[in-house]
């Protein structure tokens, strides 16, 4: 096996180990069969153009292109030319399959599901880190750079995965030393025989074996590898630190120390609205009848900095036993105690524990820190919520509209926290919503006309469609247009209740859920949601209801007394968790025991797009290989004649046939470079005769000529001299004559020089040659065969 074919094959396999890292993103792992074959398949494309061989960007540019080839083939066969052959539609069909991949990633925990999106993401990743790879290591001849797209890799996934790819880091690494070990190799051999620094076994040939220098290699990549993955285990760990807090933007430690760091849930909020299919995310049963007051809340979004509503940075410490009293919650406020058990899914990964509002006491395994303020659970080191059971005592606080009314003042400190409003606001916000509120009376009766303003009177649409936006810019643009999501009315309402001096946070969770035959309540994608809170002093944090069709209105709301002008809200139904379209999918009517036995009816664009595994056949590689091979054809004049020159000029004549044919193919390939430049070569002429033939036509410079005659010279050196002796630099007088020829030539002729040299015609009378040579052959082996078998004996007469 050559050093070029070890290099590829080792980059391959690199890829693939490096690549292995992805597996534990995406259920079922079956895109990586795909993702092998087709990089073995521009792996072999690679190894047929340096073959060849073409120049390096070249080769870069053939695989690549193959690569496109492959990928249009498998994921945009219908609207590519002849199949594969992409044209606008295909670019614009696998840019949304790009696009729908994206928003797949956020919208679904790990493992997500195998859809074309996310197939396609990790296949084309694969591929193009795989031709970064084999660009670097093969083409190139510089492994060490390979590692960094290998870590790239790797990186990636071990930032998504939470952990779960740590060990992959010892196929990715072992694969990463194989490669270096080849380029070594290859090094090495480059000098002559890889020699052993070591005595060998009697009797054992000096070729079998590894060299003492690969085994050493071989040993100290071992260890490196073992002692890179056993020894992060055996280091104390940082706690509370600037390290300790980038990786899950949580903070960490033990004891009572910590802080969290500002991460914002509602990335894929709109992506679980818009599902084709409601997946549970959890299901739990409760004490108290009235679920439809109990919402599931994961973290308050209590900063908003003009760009976007986030938690701010606070401390955390460990999990009480039991929680302190709900801020600004008074005694004389009505409140029932109530248990919740909780199971959530095990596909559903989220650092923050979602449970009803306010929380006084949770059971759960785990790593889990509590942040006071916000009355919420973090995970700590990678802990999350996936297959986590927990019960949850909490309240229901039930205040009536005279006590909210009533309410005095909230300290000054907290009103200065969660009144801020960034500079950045537009002053239309503000006005929107003095004019809204105008002739109120109370914080409270302002709260409850922006609610019903929103949810009734002020003529919005429920639209999960609509681009996602928590800045200033999108507050303005959402009470223009009118039309948003849960995220647009909870961001704009509590952005209006701050410049009206009511302190305001927006919370993030889940709806009530849809209840089941069996007593339990289920928690699908679609019952994500985000809503406000504002402060009352007496009451606490209290929950309202601006999104229209979404949720509850809480009855606390609706003013007591008869006679108002302010139209009561209705209460949805207990499907509160559907979507807003007239008609609900299957899938919400199936219970929690269907879902799990993948027994309930689906969509059928649903069921057209799961019933592609992404099998690649045997067919479509077939048809790949002969659409490469149709598409080479033009080229193969020239890239037979680079490879004829790389042999002629390259060290093969000298090392294998001698000096003598060595100079006598560097000559061949000069009159073969003129005849492609227009100058046919005589034969019946001598080398000195020949060489100022081409000086003349060829109208070369001094240097240029120079070269020819010493070319020609060598030639008649090894032809007539009693013992001829090796000449060098012929190579480089070979292309100096091929640049001069060629700057002595328009651009016209130059292209045709290159694309279709006339001395490729030297294939067709080789082949010729070549069959002429097998016609005699089977005609001579014939005649003997013939020879060989017994003559029939003629019959004998006999005399009468």
């Amino acid at each position: 096996m050559s050093g070029g074919t070890r290099l590829a094959l080792c980059s391959y396999a690199a890829t693939l180990l490096a690549a292995c890292a992805l597996l534990p993103l995406v259920s079922p792992a079956t895109w990586i069969l795909q993702a092998a074959l087709l990089l073995a398949l521009v792996t072999g494309v690679g190894m047929l153009a340096r073959r060849v061989p073409l120049a390096r960007p070249l080769t870069v540019t053939v695989q690549a292109l193959a690569a496109l080839l492959l990928l249009t083939l498998r994921f945009a066969r219908e609207q590519a030319v002849a199949g594969m052959i992409p044209g606008p539609q295909a670019f614009h069909h696998l840019g949304q399959l790009l696009q729908t991949g994206g928003e797949d990633v956020g919208r679904y925990a790990i493992p997500a599901p195998l859809s074309d999106g996310i197939r396609l993401m990790l296949v084309g990743g694969v591929l193009l880190i795989g031709l970064a790879v084999d660009a670097l290591a093969v083409t190139y001849r510089s492994a060490a750079p390979a590692g960094l797209p290998l870590l790239a890799l790797y990186s990636v996934a071990a930032g998504l995965s939470g952990g779960a790819a740590d060990w992959y880091f010892l196929p990715a690494a072992a694969g990463y030393l194989i490669l270096l070990l080849a380029e070594g190799r290859d090094r090495l051999s480059q000098w002559g025989r890889v020699f052993g620094g070591a005595p060998r076994t009697p009797g054992r040939d000096a070729g079998d074996g590894p060299s003492a220098p690969v085994r050493t290699g071989r040993r100290i990549g071992a260890v490196a590898v073992v002692v890179a993955a056993l020894v992060p285990y055996g280091l104390p760990t940082l706690s509370s630190g600037l390290l300790d807090g980038a990786g899950a933007g949580v903070g960490s430690g033990s004891g009572d120390g910590g802080t969290i760091s500002a991460v914002n849930p509602l990335v894929s909020l709109r992506d679980s609205l818009n599902v084709n299919q409601d997946r549970q995310v959890m299901s739990y049963r409760t004490t108290t009848e009235d679920t439809q007051e109990l919402y599931l809340r994961i973290v308050s979004l209590d900063e908003f900095d003009g760009t976007a509503w986030k938690p701010a940075q606070r401390h955390i410490q460990a999990v009480p036993d039991t929680f302190p009293d709900p801020i600004g919650l008074g005694s004389d406020v009505r409140r029932t105690e109530i248990r919740t058990r909780i199971s959530a899914a095990d596909w559903y990964a989220q650092d923050w524990l979602p449970m009803p509002y306010p929380a006084s006491k949770v059971s759960i395994e785990g790593n889990w820190r509590y942040e006071p303020l916000g009355r919420t659970l973090v995970g700590d080191h990678g802990q999350n919520t996936r297959g986590a059971q927990y019960d949850v005592t909490s309240l229901i606080v039930q205040p009536t509209a005279d006590q909210l009314a009533n309410a005095p003042e909230a300290p000054e400190a907290l009103r200065r926290e969660f009144t801020e409003v960034p500079e950045s606001l537009p002053p239309e916000v503000a006005q929107k919503a003095l004019e809204v509120t105008e002739g109120s009376a109370n914080d409270y009766e302002r709260a409850v006309k922006l609610q019903d303003w929103f949810a009734v009177s002020g003529g919005f649409t429920y639209d999960t469609q609509v681009q996602v936006g928590s800045g200033s810019a999108a507050i303005a643009r959402f009470l223009k247009d009118k039309e948003g999501f849960c995220v647009h009315f909870s961001f704009a309402m509590a952005a209006m209740a701050r410049t009206l001096g009511i302190p305001a946070r927006v919370a993030v969770g889940f709806t009530p859920g849809s209840p089941q035959s069996d007593g339990s309540m289920s928690v699908g994608l679609r019952d994500a949601h985000a809503w406000p809170e504002l402060y009352f002093e007496g009451v606490g944090w209290t929950r309202f209801e601006p999104t229209p069709n979404r949720g509850t209105t809480p009855e606390y709301t609706q003013p007591d007394s008869a006679g108002t002008d302010v139209p009561a809200v209705p209460r949805p139904s207990d499907a509160a968790s559907s979507a807003p379209s007239a008609a609900p999918s299957a899938s919400e009517s199936c219970t929690v025991e269907q879902k799990k036995l993948d027994g309930c009816p689906s969509d059928p664009a649903q069921i057209a797009v799961d019933s592609d595994d992404g099998g690649f056949s045997l067919k479509a590689v077939l048809i790949v290989l002969g659409v490469l091979v149709v598409l080479a054809i033009p080229f193969l004049p020239m890239m037979w004649r680079l490879r004829v020159r790389t042999v002629r000029l390259g060290s093969h004549g000298r090392t294998d046939a001698g000096p003598a044919a060595h100079t006598l193919a560097v000559w061949q390939e000069v009159t073969d470079t003129a005849w492609d430049y227009g100058i046919a070569p005589d034969e019946s002429q001598t080398p000195r005769k020949a060489a100022e033939r081409i000086v003349r036509l060829g109208r070369l410079d001094p240097p240029a000529e120079a070269a020819v005659h010493r070319l020609a010279a060598a030639v008649e050196q090894v032809l007539y001299a009693p013992r001829p002796r090796p000449t060098t630099g012929l190579a480089a007088d070979a292309h100096r004559v091929a640049e001069a020829l060629a700057a002595s030539v328009g651009g016209p002729a130059r292209l045709r020089a290159l694309l279709l040299p006339r001395s490729a015609v030297r294939i067709l009378w080789a082949a010729a040659a070549r069959w002429t040579t097998l016609v005699t052959a089977l005609s001579a082996r014939r005649k003997a065969l013939l020879r060989r078998l017994p003559r029939p004996s003629r019959p004998s007469r006999q005399s009468g």
